[in-house]
């Protein structure tokens, strides 16, 4: 398989995105706004 080294840097890439949401939605969150970080979620 000749793109298999391109997987892991693409996990990698996709798990830092996930991690960036959540933050984001805490954010959120944290400010009064609980419908939107649901929707986020």
């Amino acid at each position: 398989m000749p793109n298999s080294g391109l997987l892991p840097p693409l996990l990698f890439k996709i798990n830092q995105n996930q991690l960036a949401l959540e933050c984001l939605t805490l954010w959120v969150e944290q400010r009064g706004s609980a419908e939107v970080a649901d929707n986020v979620r």
